[in-house]
């Protein structure tokens, strides 16, 4: 027995006894004390305690807290019902049992009559539904902060990518050729080292800032990996030729910032980099059906390691998944080159 059903088994203990103690108490104070009386509040206890026991079993087992309130509230009635029904079809036969032997005895104004027996009846389902209720809002409560922990492992899940995804932004690797690249043009070409540095620049801000929207219009991220392939086309030279295909309509959807450029620096780093000679780096983007569609497409064969596919990758999927966005990430392997593809709902 785990730690959680020990302590749901002596919270059920600590009430039910509670409960048959009360009513004991009750009847010493109003002068109803009895074997009777000490025999139905014992028996009735144990009965609602398996009784209860029971409801617990199915209801966990049937998912009905994921079934809504208003459905739940109704199955946990008639579970209180049909057990109310069942302990007083339990305890009578046994009680009049006992009273026609001779084993117990009841107070005079206690009775069988239909009007009594009804009135046993209802005192039982408000017990048990007192016991239900209590262990509903148990529950609710249970639920609530699994689920503040879930969301809150989710958050931190998505600070971490977005830190991995930062450091990658900054990958020493890339600033180090920029700045190499950047001291070779410096004497040989000064306009050229001097647009290197503004957009060296505007890749590295708009690197620190990403977190900050939670959203960016196509324009803008293109704007960005203008800068970043710019950057990169100094350092790899003619191994990297750029096909563009961008529909104008779609300038104005929006998409989670750094999403494009995750894309692309990946197909860099995993196609253009290790394929001899480099290749062709694609990016298609248009509007259908009410979505954004991206398309990267590099050289290359799709690693069967998912930890080495990059960490932008991975962070992409987890601010899909955790960002509200509800979009589509897929990686494919289409003949020799491999085809990332984006669909964002607008």
């Amino acid at each position: 027995m785990s730690r959680t059903q020990l302590r749901t088994a002596l919270a059920d203990a600590a009430f039910w006894t509670g409960l048959a103690v009360f009513n004991l108490t009750l009847a010493v104070v109003f002068g109803g004390m009895s074997s009777g009386s000490t025999l139905i509040s014992v028996l009735l206890s144990l009965e609602l305690w398996a009784i209860g026991g029971a409801m617990r079993r199915i209801a966990l087992r049937r998912h009905w807290f994921e079934l809504g309130p208003v459905r739940l509230a109704l199955r946990l009635l008639l579970c209180i019902g049909l057990g109310a029904t069942l302990a007083q079809l339990l305890l009578i036969p046994v009680l009049r049992l006992a009273l026609i032997q001779g084993w117990v005895s009841l107070p005079q104004s206690t009775g069988f009559r239909p009007a009594m027996l009804f009135v046993y009846w209802a005192n039982t389902a408000f017990m048990l539904g007192l016991w239900a209720a209590l262990w509903s809002w148990t529950m609710a409560m249970q639920r609530y902060r699994e689920g503040e922990i879930a969301r809150l492992n989710a958050e931190s899940l998505r600070n971490a990518f977005e830190l991995d995804a930062l450091r990658a932004r900054l990958n020493p690797h890339f600033v180090f050729n920029a700045l190499n690249n950047l001291r070779a043009l410096i004497n040989e070409d000064t306009e050229r080292a001097r647009e290197l540095v503004t957009r060296l620049s505007s890749t590295l801000r708009h690197a620190l800032d990403h977190s900050q929207r939670e959203q960016a219009s196509l324009a803008e991220e293109l704007a960005v990996v203008e800068d970043y392939l710019a950057v990169e086309a100094v350092h790899y030279e003619d191994r990297l030729r750029v096909q563009r295909d961008i529909d104008a309509n779609a300038l104005s959807a929006r998409l989670p910032p750094m999403a494009l450029q995750l894309l692309v620096e990946n197909a860099v780093k995993h196609g253009i980099a290790c394929t001899p000679g480099g290749g062709e780096l694609s990016v298609r983007a248009h509007c259908e059906n009410a979505a954004l569609h991206i398309e990267v497409g590099n050289p290359g064969r799709i690693d069967p390691e998912p930890a080495r596919r990059g960490v932008g990758l991975a962070y992409l999927r987890t601010r899909l998944a955790h960002g509200g966005n509800a979009g589509r990430f897929e990686l494919k392997q289409r003949g020799n080159r491999v085809i990332a593809q984006l669909e964002i709902p607008q």
